[in-house]
């Protein structure tokens, strides 16, 4: 990445955090109870449902408020009860972010406080001046381009020196159109999803957010100029 990137946009699930904290499984499963709950369904009726909702608007929520008149504040609040403890705190992930140039962004299909609970057991909430969550999008999720407009237009950001890290390959699309810089986090999910996808809208790729910036930061230091040789006295 060799232009100048002064924002940076994160996903938060399963990209600042490593996906083998498996919060997201938790979810999951409180999503098919409150569906099964809403719509008086069985457990496979319900998966059913999620996984088609979430093909055809982006989340199962979308899909619970255009078809049933879901109350999202109900959904999230129940969803996102969950244990956050698998989360470690990592000191070096705040040493990397201490050193990354430039304005952080959290920018999640979540919520301001599932955001503020992850930073905080990950140790580095102070690192970032804002969370773009699915209630300012006003519930609509990424991909749709009109969320990514609208981050941009809020915090005043030049598309072309920013750069968007996600988990989920195609949300980095729009990004892309938009003239930021992409870097995908492959998860064994993420990529059965990436399946047939075009990705050239992707520009670094990587299993790991924390070596990736580790690596990066180590390429944007200038090697030191070798010292000159001295003349041996007479």
């Amino acid at each position: 990445m060799r232009r100048e990137i002064d924002v940076w946009l994160f996903d938060l699930d399963n990209t600042l955090y490593p996906a083998r904290c498996n919060l997201f499984a938790q979810t999951e499963r409180l999503i098919g109870a409150f569906i099964q709950r809403l719509l008086s369904v069985g457990p496979e009726e319900a998966r059913a449902v999620q996984k088609e909702y979430w093909r055809s608007y982006g989340t199962s929520l979308r899909g619970l408020m255009v078809r049933h008149g879901c109350q999202p504040t109900e959904f999230l609040d129940y969803v996102h009860d969950i244990d956050y403890s698998p989360v470690d705190a990592s000191p070096e992930l705040e040493q990397a972010l201490a050193r990354l140039p430039g304005r952080k962004i959290v920018f999640t299909n979540g919520t301001v406080r599932h955001a503020e609970r992850v930073l905080e057991r990950l140790g580095v909430p102070h690192h970032f001046e804002g969370i773009y969550d699915i209630v300012a999008a006003d519930y609509v999720p990424k991909p749709e381009r009109v969320v990514y407009e609208q981050l941009v237009t809020r915090y005043g950001v030049d598309a072309r020196r920013a750069a968007m890290i996600d988990d989920i390959a195609i949300n980095l699309r729009p990004a892309a159109d938009l003239g930021m810089h992409t870097v995908w986090i492959r998860t064994d999910e993420s990529k059965r999803r990436a399946e047939g996808i075009d990705l050239s809208h992707i520009h670094h790729q990587a299993d790991d957010l924390l070596e990736w910036l580790q690596a990066w930061l180590s390429a944007q230091t200038p090697e030191p100029a070798p010292s000159a040789s001295k003349t041996p006295a007479a």
